[in-house]
This record gives structure tokens, C-alpha cells and sequence, in this order.
């Protein structure tokens, strides 16, 4: 496989806050073609090119902001491969693969291997058990949340402590339209995180509580819109343009916001962060 390195514009970058990484994967071969989430339909048409403007916009965004590009090549006859955030979670150099629940995603897991082989990574952790990575895994620097509910297999997560020595903090997710932790949650800093209350049960609505001091509230209207698929380095976030009330949440608390249309790539069930899987030095 080839990789393309984006440059770095270190002007994007407050004093003292590192660039981020991430390894992102073009919608080449993007369509809708089959259902495994509540959002997909195959009668559903798809703009490639569209879908592509959206995912350049994404990525340039990220260029802008002094941020670390890398490239991973698609694969024809896997459409979901674009939402790179599945394929894999990174901490610290180590690389914990993936595991998909659906067949039709499964040869996504080798292609990210594959490409960490290829570039250098020697600590690279198989899955024993169903995790799609960063879909529901969310690192919250002192810890890992990880959901389980309608794809990743609980028994994972005793994996991603093996992996990487971090307190897990396991969440159930109850509604199908919010299938991964993505969908309902990230994390905006390390005191911070947004969130849809009603994605979770009462057990992990009190986790929550407990290891975030700070809880944005989404709304169900944001939630839909993929507002809690967005990506935050800590000082800005990147979100879906239609998530207007989240948006001024983080905008109220001093965040900077960079609101960024992915309505093509939504068809699929994703945004900005399914597109966008961190590397973790």
C-alpha cells in the first residue's frame, strides 16, 4: 500500500498543543449496498462525487488546523471502508485491530493491518472478539469508554485493558439509530465530553456522569445529526453543520467550532468522526 502525508501548517496549532494524527481512507468506492444500521437503505442513491467533496472538506480542515494526514488505500468492494475510525484503536504506538460483527466489513480489519505492518508499527494486538475500534472506543486520556450493545462484543473489552493498561469504562448503548459510541458520544477534552442522554442505560448515564466533570447535553435533533460524530483536539471541534444547538453549546464554553457538511456520507451512518481513526503516538 502507498501512504500520502499530508503537510503540516503549524500555525493551526495553539502554544503548547501537539498536532494530532489520523489515518482517514477516501470514498472510492462508497455506496450504499447493503443495511446493517438503522440508517442505511440500498434503494438509497449515493453522490460519489459528492460524498468525496465532503471527505476532501474534512480532511483539509484538518491540514488547516496544523493536523497530520495519512492516507490508507480503499479497497474496491468495501463502501464502508471511508469510515476509517472502525478499523482499528491506536495508544501510545500500539495498534489494537478490529473485529467486525458483519461480513460485508470483515476484510476491512486486514487492509488497516496491513497498513500498519507497512509503516512501521510492531506492536499490532489481533482481536480475539468483535470490536470495531474506534467506533466504539473512545479515549478519554486517563481512560477508554467502550460501548457494547448492538456491535462490539462486551468480551472485548477485556482485550483493550490488555492492550493498552487503561481503566475501561464499559457503557450499553439502547438505540439502534446511535449503533456505535460514536454516534452518541466524544470527547471533547480531557474534563469533557457531549453526549445523548437517551442512547444510553441508567448504568452507563452514571458512569458517565462519574468520569466526565463536565456533561454537554445533546439534543435528540443533534444527535440524529450526527453532532456527536465529531472530532475534537481539544481546542477545536469539528462537527456535522447541522448540529446547531450542540454547536452553540461549545461555542458558549469557549471552544472554537468548525462546522463541516457530510450529508452523503450520513446516508451510510457516518460523519466526521467514523471518517477519522487517531494515531496515538
Amino acid at each position: 500500500m502507498t501512504m500520502q502525508t499530508l503537510a503540516r501548517d503549524g500555525a493551526g496549532i495553539s502554544a503548547g498543543r501537539p498536532a494530532r494524527t489520523y489515518l482517514m481512507c477516501p470514498p472510492t468506492h462508497f455506496g450504499v449496498h447493503y443495511a446493517i444500521n438503522a440508517w442505511m437503505d440500498p434503494a438509497t442513491r449515493v453522490d460519489r462525487v459528492r460524498a468525496m467533496a465532503e471527505w476532501e472538506r474534512l480532511r483539509a480542515t484538518y491540514v488547516s488546523l496544523g493536523h497530520n494526514v495519512f492516507v490508507l488505500d480503499p479497497v474496491e468492494g468495501l463502501p464502508d471502508m471511508v469510515f476509517a475510525a472502525n478499523g482499528a484503536t491506536v495508544v501510545g504506538g500500539m495498534v489494537l485491530g478490529a473485529r467486525f460483527r458483519h461480513p460485508e466489513r470483515a476484510r476491512e480489519a486486514d487492509a488497516h493491518r496491513a497498513w500498519f505492518e507497512d509503516h512501521g508499527y510492531r506492536r499490532i494486538m489481533p482481536a480475539a472478539h468483535i470490536n470495531e475500534g474506534e467506533g466504539d472506543y473512545a479515549f478519554a486520556y486517563r481512560a477508554i469508554v467502550a460501548g457494547h450493545g448492538f456491535r462490539t462484543d462486551p468480551a472485548a473489552h477485556n482485550e483493550l485493558h490488555a492492550a493498552f493498561g487503561l481503566p475501561v469504562i464499559s457503557v450499553k448503548l439502547v438505540d439502534p439509530r446511535f449503533y456505535h459510541l460514536d454516534t452518541a458520544l466524544f470527547v471533547v477534552d480531557s474534563f469533557t465530553a457531549a453526549y445523548y442522554p437517551g442512547a444510553f442505560d441508567e448504568d452507563g448515564l452514571i458512569k458517565l456522569k462519574t468520569l466526565f466533570p463536565d456533561l454537554i447535553e445533546a439534543t435528540e435533533q443533534d444527535a440524529l445529526a450526527f453532532g456527536l460524530n465529531a472530532v475534537s483536539d481539544g481546542r477545536h471541534v469539528v462537527i456535522p453543520h447541522d448540529a446547531r444547538a450542540l454547536s452553540a453549546k461549545l461555542t458558549e464554553r469557549g471552544y472554537e467550532v468548525l462546522p463541516i457538511e457530510m450529508t452523503e456520507l450520513r446516508k451510510a451512518g457516518g460523519g466526521p468522526k467514523c471518517c477519522t481513526l487517531e494515531l496515538r503516538a
